[in-house]
């Protein structure tokens, strides 16, 4: 695991793992690692510069720090319904980041329902983000990267 909850000032929880969805999902690691691998797509899906994604040298570099991480922590603001489909369960949230600024981020599918009901306004979320690089450029020749979430805690408890 990536996050060290052991020195948090909150009880909090590991809620989702990247890991345990792909290990429940091959064919989404296929399908990308096919695009990776498409010479007739070259703007498209991740360059594959650290590893197939999914395969044991991306996790790998991962692990050693070859690939580089986005660690962002902050308390929900908000809950709320995106996306075209009527649902009673709210799918996303608004993040105040340490820093003061706010991201919005996915209640991810994977997340089992009982800890779903942990995303609420007032809790602590700490998430650790993969910085994978992606085949297409910026208009300025820049390197792009794909922020993948590799885990997600959050409190037990609302903190404010």
């Amino acid at each position: 695991m990536l996050l060290n909850l052991e020195n948090s000032k909150y009880p909090m929880k590991i809620v989702y793992l990247l890991s345990e969805e792909l290990r429940g999902d091959p064919e989404q690691v296929a399908l990308t690692q096919a695009l990776t691998l498409d010479p007739s797509r070259p703007a498209m899906g991740l360059k594959g510069a650290n590893g197939l994604f999914g395969s044991s040298e991306w996790w790998s570099s991962i692990e050693q720090g070859k690939m580089r991480l986005l660690h962002r922590s902050g308390t929900i603001t908000r809950t709320y319904v995106a996306g075209q489909d009527p649902s009673p369960v709210d799918n996303c949230f608004s993040l105040l980041l340490d820093d003061g600024s706010v991201i919005e981020e996915s209640i991810y599918s994977h997340i089992d329902d009982e800890d779903k009901k942990l995303f609420r306004p007032g809790a602590r979320v700490d998430i650790v983000y993969a910085l994978d690089e992606l085949k297409r450029t910026s208009a300025n020749g820049d390197k792009c990267y794909s922020d993948i979430v590799l885990e997600i805690a959050i409190s037990l408890q609302p903190i404010k």
